[in-house]
């Protein structure tokens, strides 16, 4: 059964789990800041860590044109950007280019890769190498992964809107009206001090989905190897079943709560078609990397030199399913 065939049938014009779902978050997290927080304040701050962790969970269900088939419905429901850092647009933009799956791993046409080109790691300072170096083992990527992740995406963001990208200013000015909303309720609603929200949850939020994140891709030279299954593990809910991350990338439009059955009645031809890059669980992750790289910082194969002209775009403007959006289109790898 193709991510096509799939999509077509027994789609709800709304899909009610994920409305109930993003409710429930913020029903939490406003319960927890107004009602926790004053009796039990370090038991509110780990809560709403979890709770900032679904959220970015739902923002990814979001982008992919759930839960209802309008584009514009679906971004109020996460619209109010209780976890700070990521404006929801930008997100949409550049995980949608992520969904290249020729162009995984590529450290310049893939924006969620972990490689480096070998001719820009080459130009890095030893300390950004040596912090690059500990980013690459799992406890590096939950401490630090989150801070390195953010400070080079704002820099990269302000240079381009600096030099005249309007719709990066549209994603910034939409996500500034929605932090006005959440900085007051956080900082004088709930009473907790901005700067400890953003060194607590904010940071304990990223964090756990930086447990997701770590292993999901790795290169290959076939891209279906590119791209993990964890089995089973106890996060699978807070992270919306993107444990089974390759089931996703094959029907990205499929909702979360129907992935856990899609993998279950043909768990071994998943397994074959992703070459078997699977893990038990995120133990078993850990016990290998806590403290080892999993990868190499730089890329093993591709950018090993500048090359110029290959700018990948892997979407274009269309009408789908969901509504006015971004839809697939042939990918071919770009010219040598």
């Amino acid at each position: 059964m193709t991510g096509k065939s799939i999509k077509r049938r027994n789609v709800p014009a709304i899909e009610w789990p994920t409305v109930v779902l993003a409710f429930f978050c913020y029903g939490t997290w406003l319960g927890t800041g107004f009602l926790l927080w004053p009796s039990y304040p370090i038991l509110a701050l780990a809560l709403l860590g979890f709770i900032l962790a679904l959220q970015s969970s739902i923002m990814h269900e979001v982008l992919h044109g759930h839960p209802t088939r309008s584009a514009l419905i679906n971004e109020a429901f996460v619209f109010l950007p209780i976890g700070l850092v990521w404006p929801f647009r930008r997100f949409k933009t550049l995980h949608l280019r992520h969904h290249a799956d020729e162009r995984l791993t590529d450290p310049l046409d893939d924006p969620e890769s972990y490689y480096q080109a070998l001719w820009q790691h080459d130009e890095l300072p030893p300390t950004m190498k040596f912090l690059l170096k500990i980013n690459n083992t799992m406890v590096g990527r939950f401490f630090f992964g989150p801070w390195l992740s953010c400070i080079g995406f704002f820099i990269d963001d302000f240079k381009q809107m600096m030099a005249g990208d309007k719709a990066i200013r549209k994603a910034w000015l939409l996500h500034a009206i929605g932090l006005a909303i959440v900085a007051p309720i956080v900082q004088f609603g709930f009473g907790i001090p901005l700067w400890l929200y953003i060194l607590a949850p904010v940071w304990l939020g990223q964090s756990l989905i930086a447990i997701r994140t770590f292993a999901e891709h790795q290169w290959s030279e076939h891209p279906e190897g590119r791209t993990v299954i964890i089995e089973r593990s106890p996060l699978s809910f807070l992270f919306l079943n993107n444990n089974l991350h390759f089931v996703h990338h094959k029907t990205p439009t499929v909702a979360w709560y129907r992935l856990p059955k899609l993998f279950r009645e043909r768990r071994d031809e998943w397994l074959r078609m992703n070459n078997g890059y699977a893990y038990p669980n995120y133990f078993a992750l850990i016990k290998a990397y806590a403290f080892k790289a999993k990868e190499p910082i730089v890329h093993p194969v591709l950018r090993r030199a500048p090359e110029h002209g290959r700018a990948f775009k892997p979407r274009i403007r269309a009408r789908n399913i969901n509504g006015l959006g971004t839809a697939p289109v042939p990918a071919e790898p770009p010219k040598e």
